[in-house]
């Protein structure tokens, strides 16, 4: 009987054993599991606000086109649709488009194809804040962010997050902050997540999942539009250098990113006068105060080293940054507010903070014009307190509102919002504009307010 059972249960893992096989034998290759798109790979990603902006980083992009054999593609946030017209009557969305095919032609100079115009308005003016609202913030972060995914790119560069006297505009320092929080978010899945979420059938229609990979780039620099020199660590370039492919300066290379910008007479007009008469030394003074800037890497490198010093072709995992903390403010104090505010806490949440350093707060203003100072008074004692604020102006300015006596109850904060008039006319220079606040004429803080002014800025 125990035979015949143990007979019979052999038989059984005999039968099961060619039915498995069999049931494998039937199974289906796999379908593939592809890897990201390698047409898209870029080795520097260039974000930035308005087509023409890549001429401010031109002479090192036709050093790592030509010479490097670097790949380089571009997001553009908007498409200058707000700007002047130096060849015609075409305003608006016209010159929006008008812009775009500028812009293409001038890239395709150095073999750049892989450019994307995002949806953002132009918004001229000086505040980052500004720009970034009417830009819809999270809507073009998460675009970028997308790109970022797309591109894979080892290196990003941006315009400076700081404000500064200069073109300083707006638009500028937003691409920048937004390329900033892609740098340090584009590697995190859970950020935008259905961006890095296989789709359920790629073969099919309706998928709502991107199907990208989380990516970390490596290493962010900065340039920066102050029209004045500054000190700040980065990589050293020579735009007189001549390539070795090219065998001509850097910077003629780049005075044929310039040219196509007909309709910006600003950007192209100099190019095309150094390119008839042969002299450039205008242009070359013009692209020579653009230096690249560090901002920040998560492989090891000196900061004033080459770009891509440190960078393998190995994937980077996700470097999360700091993040923002918030401060414990003890006793009365009296600090920037506005944009200014905004950035001191946002180089410290992304790791940047040597980046405050560069420049003093600072603003220029036209003759004439209408200043902002946006001021906060902290209390953080357990008394109620009275503040009196008062300014120092040069001579000709009118203040309009700020100077006054504040009442702060125990934890209060009162952002201040000052107010003046700049003269009308008078010498090019530097002024300084100085805010003291006391407390039973005890002095508790000071601040300091570099203006330039000149004949014409853009709207603060």
């Amino acid at each position: 009987m125990k035979k015949s059972l143990l007979i019979n249960l052999v038989v059984l893992i005999f039968l099961f054993t060619i039915c498995v096989y069999k049931s494998l034998a039937q199974l289906s290759e796999a379908p593939p599991n592809p890897e990201p798109d390698a047409r898209y790979k870029s080795d520097i990603l260039l974000i930035v606000a308005h087509p023409d902006d890549e001429t401010a980083v031109g002479s090192y992009l036709a050093k790592a086109v030509f010479d490097l054999g670097k790949k380089v593609a571009i997001i553009y946030i908007n498409r200058g649709s707000e700007g002047g017209n130096t060849t015609g009557n075409e305003q608006a969305d016209a010159m929006a488009a008008m812009r775009e095919i500028e812009v293409r032609r001038a890239v395709a100079e150095f073999g750049i194809f892989n450019v994307w115009i995002l949806n953002g308005k132009d918004t001229p003016g000086q505040d980052v804040l500004r720009s970034l609202s009417v830009w819809k913030h999270g809507d073009i972060l998460e675009q970028v962010v997308r790109l970022v995914r797309l591109t894979r790119p080892e290196v990003i560069l941006t315009w400076l997050p700081h404000f500064s006297i200069g073109e300083n505009h707006g638009d500028h320092q937003a691409s920048s902050v937004i390329a900033i929080e892609a740098f340090d978010m584009a590697g995190n899945p859970t950020v935008f997540p259905a961006q890095v979420i296989t789709p359920r059938e790629r073969y099919d229609i309706n998928n709502f999942t991107e199907g990208l990979r989380p990516w970390q780039p490596k290493k962010l620099y900065f340039f920066s539009d102050a029209s004045h020199p500054f000190t700040a660590e980065g990589p050293e370039f020579d735009i007189s250098e001549i390539s070795p492919s090219q065998n001509v300066a850097y910077y003629k290379l780049a005075a044929r990113l310039h040219m196509p910008h007909l309709t910006q007479g600003d950007v192209s007009d100099i190019a095309l006068e150094a390119q008839k008469t042969g002299d450039y030394k205008n242009f070359i003074d013009w692209m020579s105060s653009f230096k690249l800037i560090f901002g920040k890497s998560v492989v090891k490198c000196n900061p004033g080293g080459d770009v891509f010093e440190g960078i393998t072709e190995s994937v980077h995992p996700f470097t999360p940054v700091s993040g923002y903390v918030a401060e414990q403010h003890k006793g009365v104090t009296m600090e920037f507010g506005g944009p200014f505010l905004f950035y001191r806490d946002f180089w410290k949440a992304h790791d940047i903070g040597h980046i405050g350093k560069i420049f003093e707060p600072e603003i220029g203003i036209s003759y004439g014009g209408y200043l902002h100072i946006p001021l906060v008074l902290r209390n953080g004692t357990s008394d109620t307190v009275s503040v009196s604020l008062t300014g120092a102006f040069p001579e000709g300015w009118q203040e309009s509102a700020g100077s006054a006596i504040y009442t702060l109850s125990p934890g209060k904060v009162y952002p201040v919002q000052t107010f003046a008039f700049a003269p009308d006319e008078g010498v090019d220079e530097d002024q300084f504009i100085v805010w003291t606040a006391k407390m039973k004429n005890n002095v508790i803080g000071s601040l300091r307010m570099k203006v330039s002014l000149s004949e014409w800025t853009l709207p603060q």
